[in-house]
């Protein structure tokens, strides 16, 4: 494969070529023209094979001297070095197209992420720009070097499947590029708990775009996407474009609106009450977690829903009935789902039971 490189390198065309031809018709030798260029005629011989770089300077000389305009010359040089540069680009490719090998690409390509291609070195240049970075080293610097301390803030490398996690988590940072989202106001974030609250127990077929819409309002962009093979995320939550924005991206993965709402307030927590350095990703095997910061997390998203007092009354109901939730969610506004999710979690009552007060949900279907 490295002797077609070769060739395409040699079949093109260097600026060189034209000032030899010039030469040739108007009968001036390389040691003339490195005369009348003020050169030596090594430096001219280099430049007429290619190995050397028209300068403005030389490009201006070369005007003077045979009479062709500057800016023709270093268009010409402008062309061909663009056109090595992809070159010897494809030929680097193609020594490293083992790295596109765990990804997850006929999921990404069924899902739109990036066009189709079976050519590896097609599909390493779709990656790079899915990901934004200039070479493979690039992604292994971002997402699994420890000393990566900008762009992405932990190291995945020690988790089972690096390449499909950091798709996952790309997509969630593209979409939110195509949201309006207003400057984060954690007050007002705050605020609409009470909106979102009220969505969550009314359940309405929008309300993902709701929620969408009330939280871009208070500065954060929520993001919804599917999870693909070895990256079954449920949601996480970082700040992302310079920690400027907050970012909850969900995936919906256990199809519950309990489970749903739930995750949202976790991530909701995640962002009011922890730093913007830290990433936060639920249900990543392998990643090391701060176990504090997630509990508190989870206590978080519990209380939203049912504070200690309310949570007090409701296990007075026992032994529960579906009647009696059913009449403690009407009086509370609160899902009967979120109430059934609460008390299987707490062991209240065993996860096989009211699971058809549950709402199933396919973010997108």
């Amino acid at each position: 494969m490295n002797n077609d490189y070769n060739i395409k390198k040699e079949l093109l065309s260097p600026p060189g070529d034209t000032i030899q031809e010039t030469l040739d018709k108007i009968g001036m030798n390389q040691y003339e023209l490195a005369e009348r260029l003020g050169k030596n005629i090594k430096n001219v011989n280099q430049i007429i094979k290619g190995k050397e770089s028209i300068t403005t300077a030389i490009a201006i000389a070369l005007e003077k001297v045979l009479g062709i305009p500057a800016d023709f010359w270093i268009e010409r040089e402008r062309q061909y070095r663009k056109e090595l540069a992809e070159i010897e680009f494809d030929e680097f490719l193609e020594s490293c197209k083992d790295w596109i090998k765990n990804f997850p690409i006929s999921s990404m390509i069924k899902l739109g992420w990036i066009p189709g291609s079976k050519n590896p070195i097609e599909l390493s240049k779709v990656l790079l720009n899915y990901f934004g970075i200039a070479s493979p080293e690039q992604w292994n610097t971002l997402y699994l070097n420890k000393a990566a301390s900008v762009a992405f803030k932990i190291s995945l490398a020690h988790i089972n499947e690096p390449e499909a996690v950091t798709v996952w988590l790309r997509k969630g940072e593209l979409d939110a590029k195509k949201l309006e989202v207003k400057e984060f106001n954690k007050e007002l974030f705050k605020n609409n708990f009470e909106k979102i609250k009220e969505l969550s127990f009314n359940h309405p077929a929008d309300f993902k775009d709701q929620l969408q819409k009330l939280c871009s309002e208070a500065g954060v962009a929520v993001v919804y996407t599917p999870n693909i093979p070895k990256a079954t995320i449920s949601g996480a939550a970082r700040w992302i474009f310079n920690t400027t924005v907050p970012l909850i991206q969900l995936s919906g993965r256990y199809k519950t609106n309990d489970h749903f709402w739930f995750t949202f307030f976790h991530e909701a927590a995640h962002i009011l009450l922890h730093g913007k350095k830290d990433i936060f990703l639920e249900d990543v095997t392998g990643l090391k977690i701060d176990k504090e910061k997630e509990t508190e997390a989870d206590k978080f998203a519990g209380k939203i829903f049912i504070p200690d007092q309310l949570y007090w009354q409701l296990l007075q109901l026992k032994p529960f009935t579906e009647s009696s939730i059913l009449n403690f969610s009407k009086i509370n506004r609160i899902h009967p789902a979120i109430i059934v999710g609460r008390l299987q979690h707490d062991d209240e009552i065993p996860h096989s039971r009211f699971n058809e007060i549950k709402i199933y949900i396919d973010l997108f279907n």
